[in-house]
């Protein structure tokens, strides 16, 4: 083969990936609107239904640590028997009923079961889909910029979904009548897993794996360090209705703002995505190392300052959370071997979910005693995982472009 053709190969198979992680993000971009767009208002709905906030908080916390401890089950499953796509239709067929069938429930037992159902579905499609995604990367400059691209669909989508939602009731519509529109997002997703599925039925072959690490019965030790540094970011970032607790309860910013602030967070979650995933494939962990103490201003500029101040709070935990779902799982696929990476997929982030519930329940607990040992917390914990991500950066390799 001359240069000429091997130029053309290339890019014909750049073009191959990047139409594939556009109809990935595409399909994540309408789960996301479906979800979040539910997610905005499930703390009102269930009040409306005669729930307890201790109901409440049960059911939304339990639903998190389910979503996040079958991944570790669901990635297993997809790496032994090689069925990614069976097992991702099943999750997202399972979340995207979940939703708008929450149109029908009249009472909040009923509404918790299908609360419950959405994180399984989410829980059981991401490790497949996730490793599924990274045979991309080998064609697109990187694992950073490829979960980048996807994550900036995904955030724009969880921008979108409260806002369609915000807008049917502020027509005064009812929350069965928010729920049944999610329908509709929910359908086009549908349809496009469908699609990806027909359009792509083997996206492993994407990649050539002869260069990766080696397949083993044991994940290296960087993977291990590295979930444990990823744990202590976890466990000092606040979960944003816990932002929004405060500004409420402090006054800080006005009732209707809130909503507004969580969207700018969720427009700067999938902006930055895009720019940080890049830069992370061209300058791999410093990246990481800066930007865990950069999201870490989140809990002094929102626990403690005045509109302006929650408000930068506000987009700094956007960028957090763009770094969380793009960056930080990024990292893991170069790792492990290419065969074991549905597998690794779910158990970093059902380790990570864990880590993430028992910080927020913490942080939880800190707050109602001292403002001040709850910002200590955060920005204590996220920097203790600084002098480990520069250990892992100095062992692992990043791929760059084919």
């Amino acid at each position: 083969m001359n240069a000429g053709d091997a130029r053309h190969g290339a890019t014909t198979a750049s073009r191959t990936a990047m139409r594939f992680v556009l109809l990935i993000g595409a399909l994540s971009f309408f789960a996301d609107f479906t979800y979040e767009g539910s997610r905005s208002i499930l703390g009102p709905y269930l009040a409306s239904l005669q729930a307890s906030a201790f109901v409440v908080g049960a059911v939304t916390g339990f639903g998190e640590l389910l979503g996040y401890g079958l991944r570790f089950f669901s990635g297993r499953l997809a790496d032994r028997t090689g069925r990614f796509w069976p097992i991702t239709i099943v999750g997202y067929v399972v979340q995207m009923a979940a939703v708008p069938a929450l149109a029908l429930t009249h009472d909040w037992p009923a509404a918790a079961v299908l609360i419950v159902l959405e994180r399984t579905g989410r829980a059981i499609r991401n490790p497949p889909r996730d490793a599924m995604l990274s045979h991309a990367a080998a064609h697109l400059g990187g694992y950073g910029w490829t979960f980048g691209v996807h994550e900036a669909c995904d955030q724009f989508g969880a921008m979108f979904g409260p806002l369609a939602v915000a807008w049917v009731l502020a027509r005064h519509g009812s929350y069965h009548q928010a729920f049944a529109v999610l329908l509709v997002p929910a359908a086009i997703n549908l349809a496009l897993v469908l699609a990806a599925r027909l359009l792509y039925p083997r996206p492993e072959d994407m990649e050539q794996t002869a260069g990766g690490p080696r397949d083993g019965a044991a994940f290296p030790r960087t993977f291990w360090v590295y979930l444990a540094g990823a744990a202590l970011v976890a466990l000092g970032f606040a979960d944003y209705p816990l932002l929004a607790y405060h500004f409420n309860r402090s006054g800080s910013v006005p009732a209707d703002w809130i909503a507004a602030f969580y969207a700018v967070a969720m427009a700067v979650s999938g902006t930055a995505s895009l720019v940080l995933g890049r830069l992370f494939d061209r300058y791999g962990f410093r990246v990481l190392v800066l930007l865990t103490a950069a999201a870490s201003l989140f809990a002094p500029l929102a626990f403690l300052g005045g509109f302006s101040l929650a408000l930068a709070g506000a987009a700094v935990w956007g960028m957090g959370i763009g770094v969380h779902e793009s960056i930080i799982p990024a990292a893991v696929a170069p790792m492990v071997p290419a065969r074991r990476r549905a597998s690794a997929f779910g158990l970093f982030t059902a380790g990570y979910g864990i880590f993430w519930f028992l910080g927020s329940a913490a942080i939880g607990l800190l707050y109602e005693r001292s403002i001040a040992w709850t910002v200590a917390f955060c920005v204590v914990t996220q920097w203790l995982a600084v002098p480990v991500f520069l250990w892992v950066g100095r062992r692992v390799r990043l791929p760059r472009r084919a």
